[in-house]
């Protein structure tokens, strides 16, 4: 990200300028309870003078971020779920801003990527307390995204499951409602092209990933969002009760430990096809069909991060 200031210049001009804009989702599963909190934990961190916008709307989030970013901040704190903050993304991407992620969802991928506390007051302090980090960013097609692109039975899970069982079980909503689907859905076909090499497999569910975390539960521990590179996994095979098995052995804790003990496929940019064509759900957004290019762009987008995550 060329004419933009080092990391530590931008690191020091948060802590000591505190220039920050603030955005939380309060349509969000603890947004709207939450916010009040928001504010006084930042003035309480020295955060004496910022601009505070609450989106209850959601069709109104990418506006409130404009407007949030107009009073040039140093720091753009945003809290809500992985689908608003793969909103942020969008908008901080290659820009001499940071983003400041407040863990605010159901499952929290992106800020579980990024090593971040999960408790509001901890989340906070990393904002006076952390540093700046260039992490990457996710393409498919022309649309970023944060932390994961998925074809399959998440495509309907996604547009499926209830606002009132996610605050009743949390991230064990998607599971069940996977689970509950799955009877109807029909397997596909898909290829993906990398690096010259065509893999070809049968399944219900296929990921790529840029982060480390999928619906709130670790891919893989040596997964990477600063590495330069996507890791695409199946979840099962053709057969239901594959997927079932699989859905409920991640559900309980994780399947693969390591990349060497699970079926990924690993590079910069694949070509994905499949047979029949499939919606991509893009960070919590299905607008996308394949086939579709999925690339990583390093060093995409600023983030605040804790003092000993591994910035490469």
């Amino acid at each position: 990200m060329s004419g933009l200031r080092s990391k530590d210049e931008h690191t020091k001009a948060i802590h000591s300028l505190k220039r920050a804009a603030v955005v939380v989702n309060q349509h969000s599963r603890r947004g709207r309870r939450r916010f009040p909190e928001v504010l006084r934990l930042m003035r309480a961190h020295g955060f004496e003078r910022f601009e505070a916008y609450g989106v209850t709307n959601p069709r109104r989030l990418r506006q409130t971020l404009e407007k949030a970013l107009e009073s040039s901040p140093d720091l753009l704190v945003v809290g809500g779920g992985d689908g608003t903050l793969s909103t942020a993304v969008k908008h901080v991407a290659h820009r001499d801003v940071a983003l400041g992620v407040l863990p605010l969802g159901t499952t929290n991928n992106f800020a579980r990527s990024l090593g971040l506390p999960l408790d509001l007051p901890g989340a906070v302090a990393v904002f006076s307390h952390g540093k700046v980090a260039d992490i990457d960013l996710g393409y498919a097609g022309d649309r970023p995204f944060a932390n994961l692109a998925s074809f399959g039975v998440s495509v309907e899970v996604a547009a499926t499951v209830r606002p009132w069982l996610k605050r009743l079980l949390g991230r064990a909503a998607y599971p069940l409602t996977a689970l509950w689907l799955l009877p109807g859905h029909r397997p596909f076909r898909a290829f993906l092209t990398v690096d010259g090499r065509r893999h070809e497999l049968l399944t219900h569910q296929l990921n790529v990933a840029n982060g480390r975390f999928h619906g709130g539960w670790q891919v893989a521990k040596d997964i990477s969002i600063d590495n330069g590179t996507l890791v695409a996994y199946q979840l099962g095979s053709g057969k239901r009760l594959r997927l079932v098995v699989e859905t409920l052995i991640r559900a309980a804790g994780g399947r693969w430990r390591s990349l060497a003990g699970g079926p990924f496929v690993i590079g910069s940019e694949m070509l994905l096809e499949t047979e029949p064509p499939m919606a991509a759900d893009v960070d919590g957004e299905v607008r996308l069909r394949t086939p579709i290019v999925l690339r990583t762009v390093p060093n995409g987008i600023r983030v605040m991060v804790p003092p000993d995550f591994e910035d490469r």
